[in-house]
């Protein structure tokens, strides 16, 4: 088992059981479904892909033959879920082998032009000015969604409100102060102290401060100039980590700090999450049911990009990241190109099981866009 963290290592082992008596992995048509922490039976359980993100089941046997090594890197954003399914598929096709690190959006990225990796991690797209780095056309495979959190440490306030402007004010470090009036307007009944704000933010090049970045541009007005990016200008005083698990404990550790996590290193951490207000005025907090409404009310471009940032909807969490897998369209190696159509598809599959992808802290992708993403996969040719 690669290096999945504890809460994944964990999630797993009560998932594995069912989802291989299920036969969502290993064999077709097996019954129970005993191990799975979602599905109390062989008919629900045979039923759960149908009811996610794809209609389609992974068969094995067609990937059979493949005997390939890949390896990824980028976002830490959709860590817990591409070593949850690597996990599960390596076992289903032991001649596959798969690996991936971290490293942050930005790092895929440049680690996929550079040819360094087969695949990349990416929760941001790629800028025009940079499309000439790439050797062949980068497909954008969609895969899950997720909330990024606005998480806290302060001591006696829970059900944090907070909005685009005052989130605005506190990452540009015009706010200050945990009992500023901008804050205590949202919270009129919270016991807000006097102590100073510490923001916690990541210090790599990556998609989860592209997308946090461009719900502050969205929603923030005047009060957010620094734009969106994979990297930010922060102010002096902010602090940096590594990876959304590096900004989870800078939070964690920091009496009266504030950062923007992924939603299975928060939870990991057991951090507190404020309700963000949406585009269509209501407050929400971070949730896979938000995170879903987001998606399924972006529109999807040809490539299968699309934008679930401040998407409008009573019940639409605001500040919900795509995630996608980003491939070469031309790989110099047959069996590589193979062992990617297997990778994909099983993401666009079994992958995207609610059961499955529940476990690890994520939604599924909806059903017509995992639909659309299956169907790109016979573009990857080897040359």
């Amino acid at each position: 088992m690669q290096n999945i963290p504890r809460k994944s290592r964990s999630q797993l082992r009560r998932f594995g059981v069912g989802i291989v008596l299920a036969g969502l992995v290993v064999t077709a048509g097996a019954c129970g479904s005993s191990g799975s922490t979602k599905t109390s039976d062989s008919k629900n359980a045979a039923s759960t892909t149908a009811a996610s993100g794809s209609s389609n089941a992974f068969d094995p046997a067609k990937f059979k033959d493949i005997t390939a090594t890949l390896k990824g890197s980028g976002s830490t954003f959709q860590q817990n879920y591409n070593l949850g399914a690597i996990n599960v598929l390596e076992k289903a096709l032991p001649n596959l082998k798969i690996s991936y690190g971290g490293g942050g959006s930005g790092q895929g990225k440049s680690d996929l032009a550079d040819g360094v990796v087969d695949f990349a991690g990416s929760d941001s797209l790629i800028k025009p000015e940079n499309l000439s780095k790439y050797k062949s056309t980068v497909l954008y495979f969609p895969t899950v969604v997720a909330p990024i959190t606005v998480s806290y440490d302060l001591d006696g306030v829970t059900g944090l409100k907070l909005d685009g402007p005052a989130l605005a004010k506190i990452f540009s470090g015009k706010v200050t102060t945990w009992n500023d009036a901008s804050i205590k307007a949202l919270n009129p009944s919270a016991k807000l102290p006097a102590d100073p704000i510490t923001v916690c933010h990541r210090a790599d090049a990556s998609g989860t401060t592209t997308n946090f970045s461009k719900f502050l541009v969205a929603a923030g007005g005047t009060d957010w100039t620094l734009g969106s990016s994979d990297t930010i200008d922060w102010p002096t005083g902010t602090q940096g980590a590594q990876g959304n698990g590096g900004v989870a404990a800078c939070i964690a550790k920091k009496s009266g700090a504030i950062g923007y996590v992924d939603f299975a290193d928060a939870k990991a951490q057991k951090l507190t999450f404020a309700s963000i207000k949406n585009a269509s005025g209501s407050f929400v907090e971070a949730s896979l049911k938000g995170a879903s409404a987001a998606a399924a009310a972006a529109a999807v471009k040809d490539d299968l990009t699309y934008d679930p940032i401040n998407a409008t909807g009573a019940d639409v969490y605001p500040i919900t990241s795509p995630t996608w897998v980003l491939v070469s369209s031309t790989q110099k190696d047959a069996n590589v190109a193979k062992g990617l159509g297997a990778f994909l598809t099983f993401l666009l599959t079994d992958g995207q099981d609610s059961s499955f992808t529940d476990s690890l802290d994520y939604a599924p992708i909806p059903k017509a866009l995992a639909t659309k993403a299956l169907a790109q996969v016979d573009k990857i040719k080897a040359s």
